[in-house]
């Protein structure tokens, strides 16, 4: 069984990073070291993983990634936080009138 993550990296200039690997650990090195000169991290390094989490299916790791790429930056701070009950209410739309 083959494990997959979605991570989240804080980036230098404070915008957070999704992205979905086989291999955390090389690849937060590879963002840290800057080996792909196109990617959105590489001017904003140095980059600080702040939220992984596992999946045994890479079907569902990319849908989730591809959920939370879609995330406002609140909800991605509460997930990051660990605020599971602020999630539900964060995913409201608020509209004026």
């Amino acid at each position: 069984m083959r494990v997959s993550y979605v991570y989240m990296l804080k980036c230098a200039d404070g915008t957070y990073y999704t992205g979905v690997t086989s291999n955390l650990t090389q690849r937060v090195f590879q963002h840290q070291k800057g080996f792909h000169k196109n990617s959105y991290t590489y001017s904003r390094r140095p980059v600080k993983l702040v939220f992984y989490a596992e999946f045994t299916d890479i079907n569902l790791a990319i849908v989730k990634e591809k959920q939370i790429k879609k995330w406002s930056r609140a909800k991605k701070e509460a997930l990051i936080n660990g605020e599971f009950d602020k999630l539900p209410n964060l995913a409201k739309k608020k509209f004026n009138f």
